[in-house]
């Protein structure tokens, strides 16, 4: 993985994977971010991010978590959902140097790869950020865990987090929090591998092919 701003910076991921890598012999690094709003390509700026590790298809405890600053005003309404203050964000580190701590907890904990819910948002959230900043970067293998729930049950829309955590019956934490969701997003995701364990997809290139063939068969739910 690298980004970089006249200079390369390099972090890496286990991204060489055989595709033949059973998924319980895996890390994921599960991450949520959270935001001023959704026009991220524009005024909205980030304001949080949470990780955490999945090892051998187990939740472990190495977590990640930074406020960020995003040198504006938060709006009310994003205050009421997610809690975060205005004075918890002032003096907080800016998104390149909040985003390099991020990837720098990746690579200490060798990723395989980020899973997240509606993660083409915070992979967004991402991209943008380092882009005002004159950066860019490659992008590492993401799974959704949207498309699993396509691939399990093509007929369900895209619905919120905490709907298909009470649906398959997995721990749910802090709503909004980046932390709280990313905790909330890895449990959903055990459950979803065991069913996909059941139908007999149990490898990294089961995983991919998943992703694949589903992305995008469930419309936003924003």
């Amino acid at each position: 993985m690298v980004f970089w701003k006249k200079k390369s910076l390099h972090y890496q991921l286990n991204n060489q994977l055989p595709l033949n890598t059973p998924l319980n012999e895996m890390t994921f690094t599960v991450f949520d971010t959270e935001t001023t709003g959704f026009a991220v390509g524009g005024k909205d700026r980030m304001i949080e991010i949470g990780a955490v590790q999945v090892e051998g298809m187990e939740v472990t405890d190495k977590t990640f978590q930074t406020y960020v600053d995003p040198e504006r005003n938060i709006p009310r309404e994003i205050i009421n959902l997610t809690g975060i203050r205005q004075e918890q964000v002032d003096g907080a580190p800016k998104a390149l140097e909040a985003i390099e701590s991020f990837y720098e907890f990746v690579e200490k904990h060798q990723s395989g790869g980020w899973i997240g819910h509606y993660l083409a948002f915070d992979v967004m959230v991402l991209k943008k950020e380092l882009q005002r900043c004159h950066y860019s970067f490659d992008e590492p293998l993401y799974i959704d865990t949207l498309d699993i729930i396509g691939y399990l049950n093509p007929s369900w829309d895209m619905r919120d987090l905490s709907h298909y955590a009470r649906q398959f019956g997995s721990n749910m934490y802090e709503r909004h929090s980046a932390l709280g969701d990313a905790l909330t997003t890895a449990h959903l995701f055990i459950e979803l591998f065991h069913h996909l364990n059941n139908r007999g997809k149990r490898t990294l290139g089961d995983l991919v092919d998943i992703t694949r063939n589903n992305s995008g068969n469930v419309a936003p739910f924003f």
